[in-house]
């Protein structure tokens, strides 16, 4: 029994082929659950116009880094079906936002290791500052909380008196 896809399935499978990076064509269709020679056939054909790039259809190497980190802020909080369709919205793939991820914790970890700058300290002195100040209001609130405790048991006390 033969399967019918979608066109915006075949081309959205044809762009994830065409940007499959180190990837194999083998691994792509395992990926999307569609035979290997299935997808080959679907590069073979012409592809309509639509697939050139446009402002909406860049390729995801044509983001800039600022760009890129806005598209992981956005999905960050976004899972499955949600995840993938902010991506087609988008014209790119999940792992796309993976190796984006990665990229920039890479960074990140490379200029956490080449030095503290001078500030370090005095932003560790706020934090000690604010857990101080933390605690010492959890306590209040903690006292607070008894008082009122004790203040509702002795009134429920002296209307028994009465």
């Amino acid at each position: 029994m033969s399967q019918r896809y979608s066109a915006a399935f075949k081309e959205q499978a044809i762009s994830k082929v065409l940007q499959r990076g180190d990837k194999t064509i083998q691994c792509i269709a395992d990926e999307l659950n569609v035979n290997l020679f299935t997808l080959k056939n679907w590069l073979k054909k012409p592809r309509p116009i639509t697939m050139t790039d446009t402002p909406m259809n860049k390729r995801p190497a044509d983001w800039s880094m600022a760009q890129r980190l806005a598209l992981l802020m956005e999905s960050a909080a976004l899972e499955g079906e949600a995840l993938n369709a902010f991506c087609r919205q988008q014209g790119i793939f999940p792992h796309h936002l993976e190796e984006w991820k990665d990229a920039f914790i890479k960074a990140t970890d490379k200029a956490g290791r080449s030095g503290k700058s001078p500030s370090d300290k005095s932003l560790r002195d706020d934090i000690k500052r604010l857990e101080k100040e933390l605690n010492r209001k959890e306590k209040a609130l903690a006292e607070a909380a008894a008082l009122l405790v004790l203040q509702k048991k002795c009134r429920a006390f002296w209307e028994e008196k009465a």
